[in-house]
Order: structure tokens, then sequence, then C-alpha cells
């Protein structure tokens, strides 16, 4: 490793530092600017059912730096000097260490405690306007070059720009409608187009503490954080699939199971007959189901918005009488069951009939809860009802909640769960063990660190779970992430159009593997207009999960106001689909076992596969391992899809069409005949051929 340094002298123009080693440029300052900053200022919050509003003022910043002294040891090299505003005031002292490491150099920045800093403010060079990926799962654009982006998570919102449903759950419900840089999960991990990666060291707490990225000067990207430390491991690569192993590398990932891949997880609720008659109708029609999915097992209530969940966690017997029986028999059909739960919990006094177990009042004795100020159990407004959240801070309290989970979630042959929430945390509650300021961006990452502990004591190593809110360094217990909660809708804000962007972002960032509602879930009734979903988004969605990691339905926070897929209308269609999903299996687990080993995301945007070509540039077609290539439709109506092909001659899967590559083309896509392709000499070109075609020819003596 070698830092050259120049001082820049005192004018606060900032000193230039270069960071190579034997693979090249890991990290370089912006020539003429300072890279290191300190501001000093407040920080205030108002949240809302999970909406957190972040309010921040400064009353002082110093943006000039000057290096007074380089020091070599056998570890790295130390940089120290001073900061300065721009009256040239002497501001905190500053030091930063760069140590080689296997993958490339870390970079731990510290700041002094003169002038009272609270923010550190962190800038990487890049080329011009090089692109900028990564920050999570953002749902705006893969290239987020000119964007100021909150690092908090927080509830995303519901239409997120889409009018007029944002507008009116802005008016009626608190700013409810959200904006479109809202996100259940971001963190500072980022790439640069010219092939340099930054990422914030996971296990340094101070690297999950509120922060804003900024891309919008040209020839660098900033970061200010709420701590006067940051710890950035900085890398580089040859290409962009190498820069995003190597980022992500280190990371003993869990393994998806195996059975995933063999059919569709359903949605469903109503109660074991309920459950019994839905596979039993989409078994008939063709309709290949590896899993179930039984949110409602804990019981259900109605609120305004919608059928919602008794968070008590014990099984509700009056709904799901028989239920061993009914695991057991979907076992023997190769029917994995899978069911809910969350980091929250609720005083069931309400409920009928009441639970075996009173979870809340347990842990309110055991002093296992979040609290206010004051010492009480925070209650948390989720619409309706209160509940309270477990204290994952408290080593004690997780141990409590990961054996509830365990007992009474991951019982009786049920194999996994949607780990929901993860972001609920108000920053103004206490905690057993440090702050909430800090802890709020790593609340998902301990909430996934019960879960995980949880199927270990359930001896249910391989328990599929998944989660929507993410933080540094989860993904080293999660085997499975998921979108959150998109409009019942086409909409490129928050419905089918803006989820391939999530998944491009997250998995850029660190998220391997993740997937959709298929059908999407919010759907609202918002006067003037029914956000309802409609046959052919649900045929849509279908289509673009059937080339995904998971495939898993969802019925909705309004079952009955929208199409679910054993409706008449769309059961053959969705049987189709499950049977191309299920085709893919023996390719999948490949490519799935290959993005948990790595950190390469199995959902690719062209820029990682094919950069340098036309395909890189195309953010509505995506890439299923290194082989398959989808565009997906994602318009309502359209019934033909433009692809851009990289080079080479690519095969259409399902038609057996050969199209040139290195080239645009619009493509015949029917419902029912998605566009994805293959090129004619990849290994895995007829193999995946084959299967489609035994497949579709299957479902076709089905009918």
């Amino acid at each position: 490793m070698t830092v050259t340094a120049d001082s820049g002298g005192r004018s606060g123009a900032g000193a230039r530092v270069v960071v190579e080693t034997a693979r090249g440029t890991v990290w370089s300052s912006d020539p003429g600017r300072a890279f290191l900053g300190a501001g000093r200022g407040t920080l205030e919050s108002d949240e809302d059912r999970g909406h957190l509003w972040l309010r921040t003022g400064h009353d002082r910043r110093w943006t000039s730096q000057t290096l007074d002294r380089v020091t070599t040891h056998d570890r790295g090299v130390v940089l120290t000097g001073q900061l300065e505003d721009l009256a040239g005031t002497p501001g905190p002292t500053w030091r930063a260490e760069f140590t080689a490491t296997e993958r490339g150099v870390m970079l731990d920045a510290r700041l002094g405690d003169g002038g009272g800093p609270t923010s550190l403010g962190f800038w990487s060079a890049r080329k011009g306007r090089s692109a900028v990926h990564g920050f999570g799962e953002q749902f705006t654009a893969f290239n987020l070059d000119g964007r100021i982006l909150p690092i908090v998570i927080r509830e995303q919102g519901v239409g997120r720009g889409e009018q007029p449903i944002t507008a009116l759950a802005d008016v009626t419900n608190h700013g409810a409608g959200g904006t479109e840089e809202m996100t259940y999960a971001t963190w500072a991990s980022w790439a640069t187009e010219d092939l340099r990666g930054v990422r914030l060291d996971p296990t340094l707490r101070a690297s999950h503490a509120p922060a804003v990225a900024d891309t919008t000067a040209e020839g660098r990207v900033g970061l200010e954080i709420r701590a006067t430390r940051l710890r950035a491991e900085l890398v580089t690569a040859d290409t962009p699939l190498d820069l995003v192993a190597r980022q992500q590398s280190g990371t003993d990932r869990p393994a998806l199971a195996d059975w995933t891949s063999d059919g569709a997880v359903v949605g469903i609720q109503g109660g074991t007959a309920a459950v019994r008659r839905t596979v039993d109708t989409l078994r008939s029609a063709g309709t290949r189901i590896s899993g179930v999915w039984l949110q409602d097992w804990t019981g259900q209530r109605t609120t305004s918005f919608g059928d919602r969940l008794w968070w008590t966690w014990q099984l509700d017997r009056e709904r799901y009488p028989g239920w061993e029986r009914l695991v057991s028999d979907l076992a023997a059909d190769d029917i994995t069951v899978t069911t809910y739960v969350n980091p929250f919990l609720v005083d069931p006094a309400q409920q009928h009939p009441a639970p075996d177990r009173n979870l809340y009042a347990e842990a309110a004795a055991r002093a296992y809860l979040v609290t206010t100020a004051d010492g009480r159990p925070y209650p948390i407004d989720q619409g309706d009802f209160d509940a309270y959240l477990v204290d994952l801070t408290d080593e004690a309290a997780r141990d409590w909640y990961a054996d509830v989970i365990a007992t009474e979630v991951l019982t009786d042959g049920v194999r996994g769960a949607m780990a929901d929430f993860g972001e609920g945390l108000p920053l103004d509650a206490a905690l057993t063990d440090g702050d909430a300021v800090t802890a709020h961006n790593r609340w998902p990452a301990l909430w996934a660190e019960t879960v995980r502990d949880a199927c270990t004591r359930a001896g249910k190593p391989d328990c599929v779970t998944w989660f929507r809110a993410g933080s540094l360094g989860m993904a080293a217990d999660a085997p499975m992430f998921w979108n959150g909660d998109q409009l019942t809708s086409f909409s490129a804000h928050d419905g089918l159009a803006s989820v391939l962007r999530g998944t491009f972002s997250a998995g850029v960032s660190g998220w391997p593997l993740v997937h959709s509602d298929v059908g999407g879930y919010t759907s609202i009734d918002a006067v003037v207009k029914d956000y309802v979903r409609s046959p052919e988004l649900l045929a849509r969605w279908a289509e673009l999960s059937a080339f995904g990691v998971m495939m898993r339905t969802h019925e909705g926070n309004r079952p009955a106001a929208n199409v679910q897929v054993e409706d008449v209308r769309v059961r053959k269609h969705f049987a189709r689909t499950t049977r191309i999903y299920a085709a893919l299996a023996d390719y999948r687990r490949e490519v799935v076992a290959h993005a948990t080993a790595t950190g390469v995301p199995a959902i690719r945007h062209g820029w990682l596969n094919v950069p340098g070509t036309a395909a890189a540039e195309a953010d509505d077609q995506f890439f299923l391992g290194p082989s398959v290539l989808v565009a997906p439709v994602l318009a309502e109506g359209a019934r033909e899809v433009e692809v851009t092909l990289p080079p080479g001659r690519w095969r259409h899967l399902l038609t057996g069409k050969v199209y040139d590559g290195a080239a645009t083309r619009t493509v015949p896509a029917p419902i029912g005949t998605p566009a994805a392709f293959v090129e004619t000499s990849d290994p895995w070109a007829d193999r995946l051929t084959d299967a489609l075609t035994d497949a579709l020819t299957d479902a076709l003596a089905a009918r």
C-alpha cells in the first residue's frame, strides 16, 4: 500500500491524498478539496407509525482542511491535521489512518473535541460525473448521481410521488405518502462507475448513525455522518462484478434452502379450510407450489388500513383447528409451511380467544421492552393499536425473544417466516445499551441476528426467513430479503416498475437475494382512484417473479378487494408462471449458491454483467445470474417490450426465436410469454431451453 499526500497549504483548499495498492488506486480525494470536514448542530425527529421525518441544523461548519503530519508505521500510514471554517478559524483536529487489508485499504478517521463537533464529513473522488450505485435499497434509479440521499431507515410511504395517492396519504395520515428518498433499507456502501468502492465497517456502531449522502457535485461523493468517527473499507477491481465481490467478501451468509426453487410460496389467509381449499384449487390448475406462507397463523384483526395481524405470536387455534395435521399433510405433498413474526409485542387483552401466554406482560415484567425517557414501555402507534418493541440491545431480552420465536413460531413443522419491520425504533427511546439515534439504523441487523439465533435454537438452521428493513452487515444473518410494501399498481414510484431499481441498488450494496410480493401489497381506496390489483398486474408481476430468486405471493392489506392467484381469471396463467419458475430450479440454485458465497447479487443490472455495452445502460431489464436476460413488461396494456441485447446471438427461452445482439429489439410479449433470453453459446443455453419446453408442454397437458 502506498499513500501519497500533498498538504495543499493553509489556504483551505485541502489536501490531495491518493491511496494505491497492487490492484491500483483504491481511493483518492478530490483534487484541491478537503476529504474530511466537521459540523456542529442539532438533530430533531417526528415519527408517526414508522414514518420518520428528520430536521437537522448546523451552527458551525469546518470544511477546510490542513495536513500537518504524515507518519508511517508497520500497519500503515497516519495523517493528522486541523479543520478550519471558511474564515480560517481553527476547529477540530483530525486523524486518518490507512491500513492495508486483504480486500483493499481500511480508512479509520476521527475528529478531535475542539469546537464540539457532532458530525463528520467525508468526500471521496470520482471521475467527473461517473455513475454512483448503492446506498442500500434505493427505488429511484440505479445511477444515483445528482442526488441528496438521507441514510435513515423508515417506512417508505404509500405512493412515494405517485398521484393522487401520495398527496392524499400526506394530508390524511401525517405525511404517510412518503418521498422517493424514503426506504426501509439504506446504508453507506457504494460503488462508482470508475470502479471504486466504499463501505462503512458494520462492526463499528458509529457506522450505523444517521447520515446524508451527497452526489450532486462533479468529481466526488460526499457523506456526512452524525458521529465523530468513520471507518470505511476502500476497494477497487478490474470489473464491476469483481468490485462488488471484493466489497462484499468476508461475510459468511446463511444458505437459502433448496425447496424455495421448486415452486411458488403462496400467501394464504383465512384458516385451515381456506388453506386446504386454495392449495387444492391451485394444484388442480397445474400450479407448482413449494410452500405456503400463512401470516395470519397468530390471528387477524381488522383496522382502518385493512386486515392486520395479532402480534401475540401464539397459534390461533380457532382460526387454524387441526394445525399440526395441516402442516404434516402439506409436508407430505412437499409443501413447506412458513408464517410471520416481527420485533413488536402487543397487549392481547382484546384478542379472543386469548393466547396461552401474554408475551407483552412477560417482557414488561422483565424490563425487556424499549422504554420512554421516564422508563415506561414505549407505545408505538400502528394505526388503531399500540405495539411495543423488544429491546434488542439488551442481551437478556434478545435471548428471551429468540427463545420465544424458536418455541412459539418455528414449531410444529414450520420452517420459516417473514421477519417483518425493523425500521420502527423511535429516536427518543431509551435503550439498555447505547442511544436510539445510533441504534436506529442498526436495528434491522439486531433483529436479523435474533431471528437467526431462533432458527438455530429451533434446530432449523436452514429455516427460510426474509426481511424488508436493512442495515450494514445484516446479510450475515439473513438468507433472503424482500422489497417491502409496494402499491398494487404499475407505478414507477411505488409499484411494479419500482422493484427492479430497488433490487439493483440493494444488490450492489450487499443484499445478494431480493424478491418482491407478487401483485404488490398496499391497496388503498383514495376515493378519486381505488388502487386495487388487476388481473393484468398480477400476471405481469408473476412473470417478473418467475425469473427471480423466490416466487412468493401476498394477498395484500385488502384481500377481498384484490384479485388473488386462485381467481379463475388468472389461475391458469399463474400456474404457467410457476412452471417457468420451477423449470429454472437447477440454474437458479447454482446462481443462488454463488450469490450467497460471494455477495454478488443474483439479480443483476447489466452494468455488472456486460459493462461497456449498451445493455449496461438499460434500467428496465435484468440478468438472473450470468446467463439469463429478462425484459419484463412494466407498463399497463403493453403487449411488446424493448430489450437491449448485448453482443452475441440471443435465443428467446419461450419461443425459441434467435435474435442478433448488440442492438435494441422490440419483442412480442403477450401475457404468458415473458421476454427472456440466453446467449446461444452459453453452457446453460440448451439445458434451459429444454427445461422450459418440457415444463410448458406439461402445463398444456395438465389443462
